[in-house]
């Protein structure tokens, strides 16, 4: 519970003391009743109107970092009971991913609430890089990192060229800009290579680095600004 002239401050309305000329006006009501006291107490549930229009507060904006284990699903609807991202994120507000990793993907994953940090994250125009670390049974060679490196038919689309590097003689990382449905897996099917195993390791600025499968943290500042 709070005083309702510092509810109204932190909807962004006015100042502590702007809104208790506001009450004192009669212009502010507690569920369609108006406040005669300043010392009234707002709670949870409570619907606050200025000059009858509804107030609430703007919830504080997240941004996370989260390495996402396989098995869990990225949307927050899920019909089929599947384990979801979701169920990984503690926070009182509700944030939801950015783009996706489908279910057998794990590694990397952003999570925020807010819109418009989002769109910049999966806008096609910014060419966000997102890292990828693919792991194969066999050997790969170098036509197929190749044919990779110039683009590929994934069916209804020939992807943008990609960086391409071998770590060893089965593991790939591979950098793309795009981000198709299940992208790297269908580059990756379109050459021959049968994966093993598909982690994203990094978006943009951020890295997973040392981050636990199923834990997540803050971005930075500075990871923030880089988008």
């Amino acid at each position: 519970m709070e005083r309702i002239n510092k509810y109204i401050a932190s909807c962004g309305i006015c100042s502590r003391r702007k809104a208790e000329e506001l009450v004192l006006q009669g212009r502010v009501s507690i569920n369609d009743k108006t406040v005669v006291d300043l010392a009234t107490q707002v709670s949870d549930g409570d619907i606050v109107k200025i000059d009858n229009k509804e107030i609430k507060k703007e919830e504080e904006k997240v941004y996370i970092a989260l390495n996402k284990p396989k098995g869990y699903v990225t949307t927050s609807k899920e019909q089929f009971n599947r384990k979801s991202v979701l169920d990984l994120i503690n926070e009182n507000v509700r944030v939801y991913p950015i783009g996706r990793l489908d279910m057998y993907t794990e590694g990397l994953l952003l999570l925020t609430n807010d819109g418009e940090f989002s769109n910049r994250v999966m806008h096609p125009k910014n060419e966000i890089q997102k890292t990828y670390i693919v792991t194969t049974d066999t050997d790969i060679s170098e036509s197929q990192m190749e044919r990779l490196r110039n683009g590929v038919n994934i069916g209804e689309y020939t992807t943008k060229s990609a960086l391409v590097r071998k770590i060893s003689n089965n593991q790939l990382e591979i950098i793309i800009s795009e981000g198709k449905n299940r992208q790297v897996r269908r580059m990756c099917e379109s050459v021959g290579i049968n994966l093993l195993n598909l982690k994203r390791t990094k978006v943009g600025a951020v890295e997973l680095k040392d981050l636990k499968t199923g834990k997540y943290r803050y971005l930075t500042q500075k990871e923030k600004s880089m988008f």
